[in-house]
């Protein structure tokens, strides 16, 4: 209820002053309800973790688009570089860059106390209204110039039991879709995300419950050191899973157009030195939709 009282007080023209009841939102909408991702055949006759190792590394390290301008620093208003290399799609040909010099662009930044903000700065100062979401900060919110805001909201994969959190001070875990209800965001151009070995669950959210169709662009560091945050099962199903997931996005539109390795990091796969792979990376898609100009 705070929450929404706040949301609710904003003056017209704000953040989120568009607020609106997400049982309002919901009516009407019945959809089918997806309760887990269709697995992709074994990538061999028999389970083996070399060949799904090899058939998903091959896959996150292959292009399915191209795109020119990747960098920042080509933006009026970024003059400094972010830690980690977010790339984001800023050729003509997408509508991103439109979206950002007429000033109607929407980031969404998920992170988990990491104090790298160079790139939701850069974003915010180019034009983009950006929401960082970041269950470390103190405040329930912080406005930080015209187009930055701070959020003390943890992304999740499920929305907390009401009857647990309200015994929490600060329990403030939402899947993306609830919080995008609540804000009365339609659209979001870019969701970054860095969330430490959830990703893999929250992905599989945003594709079960359609989220992704209000996604532009998606950038996600991912972690392969191990299976991530409740996903179970030997190392080739593990494996299998992760390419899944990654192939659901391939259905919803969303092509592969950028490729980070990290090797500042562990080069791990799974707890093993193998296969030539780095324990992190950072993986950027776009949605074809974006190709027109919005």
């Amino acid at each position: 209820m705070l929450l929404q009282s706040w949301l609710a007080s904003l003056l017209p023209g704000s953040c989120c002053a568009g607020y609106r009841s997400p049982s309002l939102l919901q009516a009407g909408s019945l959809r089918t309800v997806r309760w887990h991702i269709e697995l992709q055949p074994w990538a061999s006759p028999t389970p083996s973790l070399n060949y799904e190792a090899s058939r998903f590394l091959k896959y996150i390290s292959t292009s399915q688009i191209s795109c020119e301008h990747t960098n920042l620093n080509s933006l009026k208003g970024y003059s400094k570089t972010a830690k980690k290399p977010w790339s984001i799609c800023l050729d003509e040909r997408f509508s991103l860059i439109h979206r950002i010099r007429s000033k109607q662009c929407r980031l969404y930044s998920l992170g988990l106390g990491n104090d790298d903000n160079q790139f939701e700065l850069g974003m915010a100062n180019s034009g983009c209204e950006v929401h960082r979401f970041d269950p470390s900060i103190k405040s329930a919110h912080i406005q930080e110039g015209r187009r930055l805001w701070y959020h003390r909201l943890s992304i999740d994969w499920r929305d907390p039991n009401p009857a647990i959190a309200a015994h929490k001070l600060h329990s403030n875990t939402k899947k993306l879709g609830t919080v995008l209800n609540e804000f009365g965001h339609q659209k979001i151009d870019v969701l970054k995300a860095d969330v430490e070995s959830a990703e893999w669950k929250i992905l599989e959210n945003l594709i079960l419950e359609d989220v992704v169709e209000q996604i532009g662009q998606l950038v996600f560091e991912v972690h392969m050191h191990w299976p991530g945050f409740e996903v179970s099962g030997n190392d080739s199903t593990v494996v299998r899973y992760w390419y899944s997931l990654l192939r659901e996005l391939e259905l919803k539109d969303f092509r592969l157009f950028h490729t980070y390795k990290d090797l500042s990091k562990p080069q791990m796969f799974l707890k093993k030195e193998a296969f030539n792979a780095s324990s992190c990376y950072t993986l950027s898609w776009c949605t074809n939709s974006c190709l027109r100009i919005q």
